[in-house]
């Protein structure tokens, strides 16, 4: 199950980044997996495979063809590199998320998973609340399923006690990446704290 040891696992960054036309916010998790890169890449990409950690998925899997996660979001595969890189947009255009693999230093993979968005949409540092800990809680469950470990259905998985306990963790620990940004204000950040455990902790105990 999630852990503090998890939590402490992840590295965490919040900053500002081009985004094409006009600032963007930035959130990125780096992760490593005992798992070979080609085992992770498999997990990242095959529709069986994201159906049992993430969401089942459809459509046109290729570069420049599009994508719905059931219940979810959607976009636009944008660039691929196999076994090293992928790049989409997710839930809009201007929203784009890049997951990218590299072999680990002593061994395994390392994922580092990004998500760019426009400053307008985020508001500021403090939008990172709202999707980083979703991620982070997925970046978990695609260890498990990388292990072996993993038995449950994903959404139900993610609103279950523990991993309630987990994403509120989660939040802190985003909160603390947010402020060492400085890219959002004390009233920004709190309000975003807020509206953070309210959609992904809301039962934590």
């Amino acid at each position: 199950m999630a852990s503090e040891i998890q939590i402490n696992e992840t590295q965490r960054t919040v900053a500002m980044a081009p985004g094409g036309g006009e600032p963007a916010v930035q959130v990125r998790l780096v992760h490593h997996y005992a798992a070979l890169p080609e085992a992770v890449w498999a997990a990242l990409t095959e529709p069986a495979a994201l159906a049992r950690w993430f969401l089942p998925v459809t459509g046109d899997l290729q570069v420049g063809g599009t994508f719905q996660f059931e219940g979810n979001a959607g976009g636009e595969i944008l660039a691929c590199v196999p076994g090293r890189v992928v790049r989409v947009t997710y839930g809009g255009p201007t929203s784009v998320v890049v997951a990218r693999l590299d072999p680990g230093v002593s061994g395994g993979s390392t994922l580092t998973f990004e998500h760019t968005v426009p400053l307008s949409m985020a508001g500021s540092g403090a939008g990172a609340l709202y999707v980083a800990p979703a991620w982070e809680m997925s970046v978990v469950g695609l260890g498990l399923f990388l292990a072996g470990d993993f038995v449950d259905n994903p959404v139900t998985w993610q609103a279950s006690p523990g991993m309630q306990r987990f994403a509120r963790l989660s939040i802190d620990a985003w909160a603390a990446a947010v402020e060492r940004s400085e890219t959002a204000s004390a009233i920004e950040l709190s309000a975003a704290v807020a509206a953070s455990i309210a959609q992904f902790a809301p039962d934590a105990p």
